[in-house]
């Protein structure tokens, strides 16, 4: 190893001292590489095996992989999709003592592939548009964080593949700059940005025969835009409700997490007109709602059941004035004066027919058909009054329930 040679890294692997530094990376010995997909990229990129793992390296400036490594790293722990930095590579001189670039070393994300490689004989026009919405959501995490992009593009992007959709995952970060908040201006930026890079993008598809030439590229790279301000209107826009239909803020929580959003604050303000809602959501990982109640509560529930919870006891912490409260607190009060008591209202003799956590999501979900369909609110004993008469008294015990091909009754009154 050439005494010049640094590495900044959090944990250091020692295999990074076997690779060939003293190389330029475009002529980096076959036996050290992987052959997987490459993007396109302004700059020579190649994945090489290390300690049993594949790495991406990055050939650049020192100065630009250190930024690029460090808001890796922040945005890495902001739980956002993206490639994890591994380690910059500095101080590297060839056999002739010429200085060479530095080089950023990524984890390569598995199962991942670049937008070129998705479409590596023939490109659907359905399949682009699930790759840009993909792309939008991207986007939307990002900006909500403050993170502006400065380079959006399909190149610059890794995809999975997610249950017939795209999951989205930033592998570029180098023109990236992380605010307190973006300006209008600052998010316009990159969607203008993305449209016209992905519109250059499918017209090089179809150059390459990857693409149909009946198909209008600048029609599908627009969805960029449209797809983007829909999904940001969502997210963070307000809206006024009347002080008797509360059902509709469940309504429009549950229209983000459809989306994969968790609202992270409900701000309840009361004005003349009526009940201002604003929603601030953040983005979760898998499982983060089950590990959240637990925490809180001690409950051991399903994903789905205590996504529900955390929404109903958002709702009750803004409707009892306790945002400025511990959290911890709140949960408590909740658990004691709203989930308790509902299950405890439900007759004795039907109580344990179902688990109660599936019991309250159940109730909770009836008392909103039932307040869409009357107009107004409809308070928890009477909704629980109602479920109990037409719903609970027909379901099987499941404590001891065998499965027969007879269909159960449908709880929620949706016709």
């Amino acid at each position: 190893m050439p005494s010049r040679l640094k590495i900044t890294a959090a944990t250091l692997d020692p295999a990074f001292l076997d690779l060939p530094w003293s190389t330029p990376l475009e002529e980096w010995p076959e036996n050290v590489l992987a052959p997987l997909p490459r993007g396109i990229s302004r700059h020579v990129v190649r994945f090489a095996r290390l300690s049993g793992q594949v790495v991406a390296v990055k050939e650049i400036s020192h100065e630009v992989a250190q930024r690029e490594y460090n808001l890796l790293r922040l945005i890495d722990k902001m739980d956002v999709p993206s490639v994890e930095p591994l380690a910059v590579v500095h101080g590297r001189t060839d056999a002739n003592g010429e200085e060479l670039n530095a080089a950023l070393v990524t984890k390569h994300l598995q199962y991942s592939l670049p937008y070129r490689a998705v479409f590596s004989q023939h490109m659907r026009p359905k399949t682009a548009f699930r790759l840009i919405d993909a792309l939008a959501v991207l986007m939307v995490r990002l900006h909500l964080l403050g993170f502006y992009w400065g380079d959006v593009s399909l190149s610059n992007t890794l995809f999975r593949r997610d249950a017939g959709a795209f999951a989205a995952y930033l592998v570029d970060a180098e023109t990236g700059e992380l605010h307190e908040n973006l300006t209008p201006g600052q998010r316009n930026y990159d969607i203008d940005l993305a449209r016209t890079n992905i519109i250059g993008e499918l017209f090089d598809l179809q150059a390459g025969g990857m693409l149909d030439e009946s198909e209008d590229a600048i029609h599908i790279g627009d969805r960029i835009h449209e797809r983007y301000h829909e999904l940001w209107e969502e997210v963070t826009g307000e809206e006024v409700i009347a002080t008797n239909e509360r059902w509709r803020v469940t309504d429009r929580i549950n229209r983000l997490n459809d989306l994969g959003f968790e609202v992270d604050e409900l701000a309840i303000t009361s004005d003349d007109d009526g009940t201002r809602v604003r929603l601030r959501p953040k983005v979760v990982d898998a499982g983060h709602f089950h590990r959240q109640i637990m925490r809180l509560t001690g409950l051991d529930v399903e994903e789905n059941q205590a996504r529900r919870m955390l929404n109903d006891l958002d709702e009750y912490r803004a409707i009892t004035n306790q945002q400025d409260e511990p959290i911890e607190l709140v949960a408590h009060e909740w658990l004691a004066t709203i989930y308790s008591p509902t299950i405890q209202m439900v007759p004795r003799d039907l109580r344990a027919r179902i688990a109660g956590p599936e019991l309250f999501h159940e109730i909770l979900e009836h008392r909103w058909y039932m307040s869409q369909k009357l107009k107004r609110d409809v308070p928890t004993w009477e909704a629980v009054k109602d479920y109990s008469e037409k719903f609970l008294v027909r379901r099987r015990d499941e404590r001891v329930y065998m499965a027969t091909t007879q269909e159960l009754p449908r709880i929620a009154t949706e016709e």
